[in-house]
């Protein structure tokens, strides 16, 4: 484990590429998976008017396939977040990319993933999951190398100009500080580019998505101890007396979430 050269790359360029070595049989499910939530997800943007500007991204979808739970068990990633975060972290959001030529979404501005800049402190990792081969055919991201350690917004030339693209065979995984400025590429196949993306923060921060209500409060016990924390379980915010009120274990904001 190469927590050394992480801590440098994340440094200095932002980023860090591990090999993910994710069985044939998983990646495979991820992508039946991620074209079944696509297809719930573009029902409900297209329903509430959104569909122009999201087509082609998902979001929250963690209950909406099973092989995206055996996948945070099977991410060799998990030393280098805790090291990250220098502790526990939750998920933030876990989504997904089905990107194809031509598809106008938000994902090819310039942009980063985390509204105020944190500087040098760990407030929010992206991390990619690439379910096909990323190629510069086919769109790779562009990530602007050292720009997490700036607040202000690069210019659309010189960012295209300098920065790099995250390639890699299907299963790699890509890390990178929120603060990073990124941008997909432009698709020149007829293939779809499908990944994952899903951001971790501390537990502290608020979930852009409870995800331990839309799963169910009563499926904790079915989860590992790492889900029941990648989820939110252990920094749920009680409602009421009679849930703030509990023994050490069973308070619904754990101690060692801080």
């Amino acid at each position: 484990m190469d927590l050394r050269g992480f801590r440098a790359a994340m440094a200095t360029a932002g980023w860090f590429k591990v090999d993910g070595n994710l069985a044939p049989e998983l990646l495979a499910g991820l992508r039946a998976d991620l074209i079944r939530a696509h297809r719930v997800c573009r029902e409900v943007q297209v329903r509430n008017g959104l569909g122009e500007v999201t087509d082609g991204t998902v979001h929250h979808i963690i209950g909406l396939g099973d092989h995206f739970l055996w996948m945070l068990e099977e991410l060799p990633i998990w030393a280098h977040v805790d090291d990250y975060f220098r502790g526990r972290s939750i998920l933030n959001s876990f989504g997904g990319v089905v990107h194809l030529a031509g598809t106008p979404t938000y994902l090819g501005r310039v942009h980063r993933d985390i509204r105020t800049f944190s500087g040098s402190f760990p407030l929010m990792m992206n991390v990619l999951v690439m379910l096909d081969a990323f190629t510069a055919e086919n769109g790779a991201t562009y990530l602007l190398e050292g720009s997490h350690l700036r607040p202000d917004r690069p210019g659309d030339e010189a960012f295209f100009r300098d920065a790099v693209r995250a390639v890699g065979p299907a299963g790699t995984v890509v890390l990178f500080n929120s603060n990073l400025w990124h941008a997909a590429g432009q698709s020149r196949t007829g293939e779809p580019r499908r990944a994952l993306t899903l951001t971790l923060t501390p537990p502290y921060l608020k979930q852009q998505c409870d995800y331990p209500r839309m799963l169910g409060y009563d499926q904790a016990a079915r989860f590992s101890s790492r889900l029941r924390q990648l989820l939110g379980y252990n920094a749920r915010t009680p409602v009421g007396l009679e849930e703030w009120y509990q023994p050490p274990e069973k308070r619904f904001y754990q101690r060692d979430q801080v």
